[in-house]
């Protein structure tokens, strides 16, 4: 296998396009593979189904880069020190703190505000001669969510979405000076939104995380910047490409579109296809390997990167039957999209809901909305994290 090719095709504007070729290339000749990644660091990527799987559960991959030489790895640890970057036994903890906002009796309590939220953007949408699904409909949705789960005041709602794409589209090398700058704003903003809380709880997440005590531990500072951070940027980035996404790929397969018009309650399984199929997360958050072993038939070395492509595991022929196809009737799906382990999404559930009362409200209203430029003009967004586009534009179809 020629190494040297694929690690030039590899994280390319072409890649970043349409990545699945390559994953395709990658699996069949080495699922395990060594590669350059685009900040300069060296590591693994792995693309293989069953590979990803293990690794995801792999304790010996751990989470916090701290435990490898002590110390952030950018500078920018108040934003790192949470469940997803941590391992046994803190990550117990700081997830036992947040779920408490995330049960199946909570999320299914939002569905009908979720609901309403939905209709509200539509109607909006409604009045508008263009129409940018995703800064008229798949941003807003989640982030109205989440932002009212947290307390987030209304008025803030747009400088989360700037501050959140600075950190996305920041993970795919060292981050710019505007960067930097978005985060000592938000750090500034979360400081004093922390203040003012301590004054006055409220019915809120914050509220109860500041308050929280958990066999007597409470989070520190920076633990609370780091777990609102995670659920601010968790809590809609997913949401928001996975609607976008979703919606795409229902345009590109109008016979799937057509079917789940028909069969509108094959949606969970279209929500469940679109995750498997392009999912809004791309790659797994880092992980480290904390000593010497073998893994896969690699000899991976103690501080060496590990990340996983979760989309190219989730379209592993090994594991799924014609994974190349859109198929909204696909019956099982144990998809990675929202990982696997202990550090499977905490959101996940609520990513299902909106996305499903999402889908099928805009295709309630309006069922046959069209692209206004060609598919190959659509500009994917940057990073190492995310999958979705930065714009959907689309027309109304003159009755």
């Amino acid at each position: 296998m020629d190494v040297d090719k694929y690690s030039r095709q590899l994280f390319t504007e072409t890649f970043v396009e349409n990545p699945y070729p390559y994953y395709a290339q990658l699996r069949a000749g080495d699922p395990v593979y060594k590669t350059r990644f685009p900040d300069g660091q060296q590591g693994w990527l792995i693309t293989g189904y069953e590979e990803a799987v293990e690794a995801l559960k792999e304790p010996r991959f751990i989470k916090d880069f701290s435990k490898l030489y002590g110390g952030s790895m950018d500078g920018m640890s108040v934003f790192t020190q949470n469940m997803l970057f941590s391992d046994r036994p803190d990550h117990r903890r700081l997830r036992g703190l947040a779920q408490k906002a995330f049960t199946p009796r909570v999320i299914e309590g939002m569905k009908e505000r979720i609901e309403e939220i939905t209709d509200q953007l539509l109607d909006e949408m409604e009045q508008k001669k263009e129409i940018n699904l995703i800064d008229d409909f798949a941003f807003p949705l989640p982030i109205i969510v989440i932002c009212e789960i947290l307390g987030v005041p209304s008025e803030d709602r747009d400088k989360f979405r700037i501050w959140s794409n600075s950190l996305i589209e920041g993970s795919s090398g060292e981050p710019g000076v505007s960067v930097y700058q978005h985060m000592n704003d938000f750090i500034r903003y979360l400081g004093e939104w922390f203040s003012r809380t301590r004054l006055e709880t409220k019915d809120d997440l914050i509220s109860k995380l500041i308050e929280a005590e958990e066999e007597g531990d409470r989070l520190t500072e920076k633990e609370l910047y780091g777990l609102v951070t995670l659920l601010i940027i968790a809590g809609h980035e997913t949401t928001v490409n996975l609607i976008g996404n979703t919606f795409l790929n229902l345009l590109k397969h109008p016979e799937q579109k057509e079917l789940l018009r028909k069969k509108p309650e094959l949606i969970g399984q279209a929500i469940e296809e679109s995750l498997r199929f392009d999912g809004p997360v791309e790659f797994s958050t880092s992980r480290w390997a904390g000593e010497n072993f073998q893994f896969a038939g690699k000899e991976i070395s103690h501080g060496e990167l590990v990340v996983v492509a979760l989309n190219a595991a989730n379209r592993d022929p090994d594991q799924f039957d014609d994974p190349e196809v859109f198929e909204i009737s696909r019956e099982k799906s144990p998809h990675l999209a929202f990982g696997t382990g202990i550090h499977h999404c905490l959101g996940a559930p609520l990513a299902r809901l909106e996305g499903k009362i999402a889908i099928s409200r805009l295709l309630d209203r309006f069922p046959d909305l069209k692209l206004r430029i060609p598919e190959s003009e659509l500009k994917w967004r940057q990073g190492m994290i995310v999958r979705g586009v930065k714009e959907i534009p689309v027309m109304k179809t003159q009755s």
